[in-house]
């Protein structure tokens, strides 16, 4: 006599994905939602009132503009995951990018070994600026604190004391001001939708094997078409011609510095999500006793994070030194630490820790970049563009409190 045993589907139907969804978005947990209205709205907005806003010249040059902010909020991912903050992250990208600037054009170095020299430098900063939070205990935000004001006077000392050093390299100058030559642009295009693609089947072939009731095939192929369709246009987009002059000088293909965030957003994607590292990284941000009694080792941990927070911080002046050409001692000083911050939080990541994406970094500095220039085109002051990011910022955190705050409740 057989038996008739009832299968579990693995794959949940749409209309309980959307319900899933809704639910957490009822509950607080918008993730990457609220940003992405926000840069919807905004453009839309800036759209209308200056139909140049949408031009292939400023759409390439929103990715400059935001490039080394959104950088320098990758870094920042690391450190707010674990609950922590790195205040010194503005300063660290400035003094890197002195090391850089004094390198190539006062003693004549060769550019790799001046970028190896620079990164070393970041290394260096966040294993101190680790070591001492986590060995001696002091709490993050006065140390890194303490580390801004001590990093501007070591960038003035790096640099006479306010002289502004040129960048003459064509290598580091070509990363924020030359464009990958469109075919390249396509190819790029083509090997990232595959790879997407075949990650996307491989987690739900995992998914399936596991008997796990997962997404189901349509849904993935959905957000295949989708990812495709949006990189599509900006690619296509970015491969207009954008001189205004193309006889003389033919300026075509997106930034090199889009590849560039590209790769580092799936490297630490990859990092975070995939590795026993980025495990560790969510376990302590959730609750770092427990990390500790579950055997991570909490302090190499918070180092870590910090160490990377400085190493991207110095790529994001390595950037910002190559879109402006020189370094200067106000060289990730000013607004730029606030920016990279609130580009962080408003892209969805949670300043009480635990919760985050690298995505939310590159999406946050999206929204800035767009408010800045959108608001610029419009001839609204700085003062004005500063409290307009204030309040999408303030906006932004209140969110993550209010999800916060639900969580609990719910416990």
């Amino acid at each position: 006599m057989s038996a008739v045993i009832d299968e579990k589907p693995t794959t949940a139907p749409v209309s309980d994905l959307v319900n899933t969804y809704v639910g957490r978005v009822r509950s607080g947990d918008m993730g990457a939602l609220p940003s992405v209205l926000a840069l919807v709205i905004l453009s839309c907005v800036f759209w209308a009132a200056r139909p140049v806003f949408m031009s292939e010249a400023n759409f390439a040059n929103l990715f400059t503009q935001g490039a080394a902010i959104a950088v320098i909020a990758m870094g920042l991912i690391f450190v707010l995951l674990l609950g922590e903050i790195d205040l010194s992250a503005g300063f660290t990208s400035g003094v890197c990018a002195a090391v850089l600037a004094v390198l190539l054009t006062d003693r004549g170095w060769p550019w790799y070994v001046a970028v190896v020299a620079s990164l070393l430098t970041g290394v260096v900063i966040g294993l101190i600026i680790g070591a001492i939070v986590v060995k001696i205990g002091i709490p993050s935000f006065v140390v890194t604190l303490a580390a801004f004001l001590a990093l501007q006077g070591v960038a003035l000392k790096i640099m006479d004391n306010g002289r502004n050093i040129s960048i003459r390299d064509d290598t580091i100058l070509a990363i924020a001001n030359k464009n990958v030559p469109p075919l390249l642009g396509w190819l790029m295009y083509l090997v990232l939708i595959a790879g997407f693609a075949f990650l996307q089947y491989r987690k739900l072939r995992a998914r399936n094997k596991l008997g796990l009731t997962g997404e189901t095939a349509p849904v993935i192929v959905a957000r295949i078409v989708a990812v495709a369709v949006v990189l599509g246009i900006a690619v296509l987009v970015l491969n207009g011609e954008r001189s205004r002059n193309p006889e003389l000088h033919s300026l075509k293909g997106m930034p090199i510095v889009v590849p560039l965030i590209a790769v580092l957003l799936l490297l630490w994607t990859f990092v975070l999500n995939r590795t026993s590292f980025g495990r560790h990284i969510y376990a302590v941000g959730g609750n770092a006793e427990a990390a500790r009694r579950a055997g991570i080792t909490v302090d190499r941990v918070k180092i870590l994070a910090f160490v990377l927070c400085s190493t991207m911080a110095a790529v994001g002046g390595l950037v910002a030194a190559s879109r402006a050409n020189s370094v200067d001692p106000n060289t990730g000083g000013s607004s730029v630490l606030l920016l990279a911050v609130g580009a962080a939080v408003i892209g969805g990541t949670s300043l009480f820790g635990g919760r985050g994406r690298m995505l939310d970094a590159v999406l946050g500095a999206a929204v800035v970049a767009v408010i800045d220039n959108g608001m610029g085109l419009m001839g609204y002051s700085a003062g004005t563009k500063f409290v307009v990011t204030g309040f999408v910022l303030l906006l932004a955190a209140g969110v993550d409190a209010l999800s916060r705050k639900r969580t609990l409740l719910r416990r």
